[in-house]
């Protein structure tokens, strides 16, 4: 297995990050009536944001290993969290915070250089 560098692990979250708020625009394109212009703006915004995410996801399997690279995307539910909380002013729950903590712990594991 490859070293994993910090830079590359932020460019790894950067882009799940991206990949998550793609999700965001979905939602709000679920609460507009159906192809009115809110609905499409948002469901383009969806694509657009797909769309540079499989560009950004491409280039990032090209440098580092597939398990690693799939590990850091289990990091899309600590940023879906953060977007139910932003956007849509939900509740953290104490089993959120505790499950999103196992994931990071689980992702830390894999990004370890096996020392």
């Amino acid at each position: 297995m490859k070293k994993i560098s910090p830079k590359l692990i932020l460019a790894l979250q950067l882009v799940v990050m991206l990949y998550t708020l793609s999700s965001v625009a979905a939602k709000m394109a679920s609460g507009q009536a159906f192809l009115s212009l809110p609905f499409i703006v948002y469901y383009g915004v969806e694509i657009l944001i797909l769309g540079f995410y499989a560009i950004a996801w491409q280039q990032i399997i090209k440098r580092c290993d597939l398990s690693v690279a799939y590990a850091n995307r289990s990091m899309a539910i600590l940023w879906s969290l953060v977007w139910t909380v932003i956007f849509f002013h939900e509740a953290l729950t104490v089993k959120n915070i505790i499950g999103v903590l196992i994931v990071f712990a689980g992702t830390m594991i894999v990004n370890s250089d096996g020392e």
